[in-house]
């Protein structure tokens, strides 16, 4: 701890287990800094096991050795002299599970008359948005994409192969010396030169 620490509060681990070493209990369960001896009569080992005297009383313990709370616990039950009554009572009890409380943003929809907050969205909640949600192109490329009728996780490849079956429709020399598409035969090719050298597209 700092000698400069305004409030001197400590917040050590250390410091916790020597304020408080009852609760230093390792992996075993064993308190490992207790100092008690067995409870089990005319054991002379340490008691560094707990286990509970009765039902009634969970804050009271018996303190064993290894094995005498091995032989303990084997005989013990937690309805030891309970009657069918009492069993029933307690069973209801464990049973018995409280709703779940809604959080001050669901209470906030719910005013509103929607029961969860993804019916906002409505229908599109559940659907891929599409090209609205796809990768951030440049404009140029967006509308090259847009004329060849592409899609935002095509390759060049596939790319390159819808330029050239536009090609084979539009073009003069593939389509019969019909010229009236040549506007959209030169938007088609200036497309695939927007794309074909583009580092967005594998």
């Amino acid at each position: 701890m700092s000698k400069n620490d305004p409030f001197n509060f400590d917040m050590r681990v250390s410091t916790a287990k020597k304020r408080n070493p009852r609760g230093r209990r390792g992996m075993s369960g064993a308190v490992e800094t207790s100092t008690r001896v067995c409870d089990h009569d005319g054991c002379e080992e340490g008691g560094k096991y707990r286990a509970p005297k009765s039902r009634d009383t969970t804050e009271d313990y018996y303190w064993f050795c290894k094995e005498h709370v091995r032989e303990y616990n084997a005989k013990w039950s937690f309805f030891d002299g309970a009657t069918e009554a009492e069993i029933a009572a307690q069973e209801a009890r464990d049973q018995k599970t409280r709703p779940f409380r809604k959080t001050v943003e669901e209470r906030a929809w719910a005013r509103l008359g929607i029961e969860d907050a993804h019916q906002v969205l409505g229908g599109n909640a559940t659907r891929n948005p599409g090209r609205s949600a796809g990768r951030r192109l440049p404009p140029t490329e967006r509308k090259a994409l847009d004329i060849l009728e592409g899609k935002d996780d095509w390759t060049k490849v596939e790319i390159r192969k819808a330029y050239k079956g536009l090609i084979k429709v539009l073009h003069p020399d593939m389509n019969g010396g019909d010229r009236s598409q040549e506007e959209q035969l030169a938007e088609v090719v200036w497309a695939w030169d927007q794309l074909k050298d583009s580092r967005n597209f594998k």
